[in-house]
C-alpha cells in the first residue's frame, strides 16, 4: 500500500474551512490551478469528491463535513509535535529529577536548590544520588538526569557541560588541633595524622605526589569514601582532612581551614547532562535553578 501524502492533510483542511479553491489557494500562497490538481488528487486518494458545484459555489460532501472537525485537529496537533517545546507551567509540573554528585554538594547546597524549587514548582521532587564512580552510563541509560563533576578522560565526549564553580583543596582541623595554632608550612602539615579520601580506597593520590615532588611523606591513618566522612572524623580527632573548600562549606562550620602549603591544581565543577535532555524546557529550568543556587551560596559565603 502506498504511503499518502501527509502534507495534503494540510491542503484539505484550509479547504473544507474555506469551501472555496480560490480563497484556499490565496491563504495557501499557490496558485488556483495548483489548488485544484490538489483537490484532485484529495478526491483520488480519499476516494471522494469531498466539494462538489452547487451554482456559482462549492458544498461539501457528506464525507467533507465528516472529516473537517477530525482533519483540523490532527492538522492542530501536527503543527504543536514541530513547533519547540512551550516552557511548562512550573506550578503545575509534577517530575521527579535524579541528579548524582559528589559526597558534601547535596549537603552544601542541596537546602537552598530544594527551597528554590518548592517555591517555583511544588510538584518537583529531587532525587540525590551519590556519585560513586564516573562513568557516565547512567546519563546516557535515563537513570540519571543531571550531575555535578570534574570532567575528565571517563567523560563522554557527546555529554553536554556547564561549568558551575571553581574549587581548590583546603586542609581542616578541628578547633584547637596544633595546625588551628600556626600558619602551616609544607613540612608541619606532611607530619600530621591524615585522613585519605578514595571512594576506590587508593593509599597515593594527588596530595601524596605534591608531597613527594618536596621530599615530604604524609602518614594515612585512615581511608574514607567521602568529604563528609572526613569532616566527621577530623572534627572530633586531631586528624586533617583535605578537601575542596566550596564543596563542603556548610559542613566545615566550627572547624578550622587553612590554604594548603602544597601546589595543586584548581579543580573546576561542571553540570553534566545527555543531550537528549538539552532542549527539554523542564530540565533546562533545573540546570539554570542548580546554577543559580550555586552562585548565590558561594556569593553569600565571600567566596570567588
Amino acid at each position: 500500500m502506498s504511503t499518502p501524502d501527509l502534507n495534503l492533510l494540510t491542503t484539505l483542511d484550509v479547504l473544507l474551512a474555506e469551501g472555496s479553491v480560490a480563497r484556499a489557494a490565496r491563504r495557501l500562497r499557490l496558485s488556483p490551478s495548483a489548488m485544484s490538481r490538489a483537490l484532485a488528487r484529495l478526491r483520488e486518494t480519499t476516494g471522494d469528491p469531498l466539494l462538489v458545484r452547487a451554482g456559482r459555489g462549492l458544498v461539501p460532501t457528506p464525507r467533507a463535513i465528516e472529516l473537517r472537525e477530525r482533519v483540523s485537529q490532527l492538522v492542530q496537533d501536527a503543527q504543536a509535535v514541530l513547533r519547540p517545546a512551550e516552557q511548562p507551567d512550573l506550578r503545575q509540573l509534577v517530575r521527579t529529577f535524579t541528579l548524582r554528585t559528589r559526597d558534601g554538594f547535596a549537603e552544601n547546597f542541596g537546602p537552598a536548590l530544594m527551597a528554590r524549587i518548592a517555591a517555583e514548582a511544588p510538584g518537583v521532587r529531587l532525587c540525590f544520588m551519590q556519585k560513586t564512580s564516573k562513568d557516565n552510563a547512567p546519563l546516557r541509560d535515563g537513570s540519571v538526569d543531571l550531575e555535578t563533576g570534574v570532567i575528565g578522560e571517563a567523560t563522554g565526549p557527546e555529554l553536554k557541560v556547564q561549568t558551575l564553580f571553581r574549587d581548590r583543596f583546603i586542609g581542616v582541623v578541628r578547633a584547637g588541633h596544633p595546625l588551628s595554632q600556626t600558619e602551616p608550612t609544607a613540612a608541619l602539615y606532611a607530619a600530621g595524622r591524615h585522613i585519605g579520601i578514595s571512594r576506590q580506597g587508593r593509599e597515593q593520590g594527588p596530595i601524596d605526589a605534591a608531597l613527594a615532588s618536596l621530599g615530604l611523606e604524609r602518614q594515612v591513618v585512615t581511608i574514607v569514601s567521602g568529604f563528609s566522612t572526613a569532616l566527621a572524623l577530623a572534627r572530633h580527632a586531631d586528624l586533617i582532612a583535605s578537601v575542596p573548600e566550596r564543596h563542603t562549606g556548610n559542613l566545615r562550620a566550627g572547624m578550622h581551614s587553612f590554604a594548603l602549603p602544597i601546589a595543586l591544581p584548581e579543580l573546576t565543577i561542571s553540570l553534566i547532562w545527555h543531550p537528549r535532555l538539552q532542549a527539554d524546557p523542564a530540565h533546562r529550568w533545573l540546570r539554570e535553578c542548580v546554577l543559580a543556587v550555586c552562585t548565590a551560596e558561594l556569593g553569600s559565603t565571600g567566596i570567588r
